[in-house]
């Protein structure tokens, strides 16, 4: 069984994840910026708690540094993330996105992913089988965005499926650069979250699915693919 921390695990498909995880008898850090809302959750759960907020530098080296001081890890799910709206739900519209506010999601989404990687690729190096999961999302894929005939060519906003396009270049060259770990990229699908307002079409154990079994993947198991419920996505 395998030791793995998930940020931003206090809700959604973070905290989905980490129930599946649980249930299939790993051990589970649920991360989280919130200290008082991490440590309800990872109770409900049965998880560790870790206190990480992947935006800031000494968060995440300080929970990194709590984590293998406990014993190490073996898997990093790279989950947290935002999706700017308006106060209403709505979406920001192009002409009123600025350096600022595609930042402050990249900040989080891109940044946040790699300030963990670098965190964490040292304590994973120690696992006998590390492995990484990048939540990224269907919305990342050009090609589809531009198909009218694609559900994905409807969402209107930039700075979200930016910030997932980045995650899936990160994923394809920390892949290639660590060949002993299993690094790979997750579209958990459109699931109903407080990302989007509980919009979603399908549940939080329908998207979490890719994520676990990524989470699980053996080590001689893919590296450096886009996966969702189905399988392997082209990028």
């Amino acid at each position: 069984m395998a030791t793995i921390l998930i940020t931003g695990a206090n809700k959604g498909l973070g905290y989905e994840t980490a129930r599946q995880l649980i249930a299939a008898g790993h051990t589970v850090y649920a991360g989280a910026r919130d200290a008082q809302r991490g440590q309800a959750a990872a109770d409900a759960l049965g998880a560790h708690f870790v206190l990480i907020d992947v935006t800031d530098d000494a968060s995440v080296t300080a929970a990194a540094k709590a984590i293998e001081a406990d014993g190490g890890l073996d898997v990093l799910v790279n989950n947290a993330g935002i999706e700017p709206r308006t106060a209403d739900g709505g979406f920001i519209p192009v002409a009123d996105v600025t350096a600022d506010s595609m930042r402050s999601v990249f900040e989080t989404n891109v940044f946040g992913q790699v300030r963990t990687l670098h965190a964490f690729l040292p304590v994973l190096a120690r696992s006998a089988a590390p492995v990484v999961v990048n939540v990224s999302s269907g919305l990342s894929l050009t090609r589809d965005v531009v198909d009218p005939r694609n559900p994905s060519h409807f969402y209107p906003a930039v700075e979200y499926p930016a910030s997932k396009a980045a995650v899936n270049m990160i994923t394809a060259q920390y892949a290639k650069a660590f060949p002993g770990i299993r690094i790979n990229a997750a579209d958990p699908g459109f699931t109903a979250t407080d990302l989007n307002h509980h919009a979603g079409t399908q549940t939080v154990e329908q998207g979490a699915q890719v994520i676990v079994r990524l989470a699980q993947v053996s080590p001689d198991g893919p590296t450096g693919e886009l996966f969702d419920a189905t399988g392997p996505v082209a990028w």
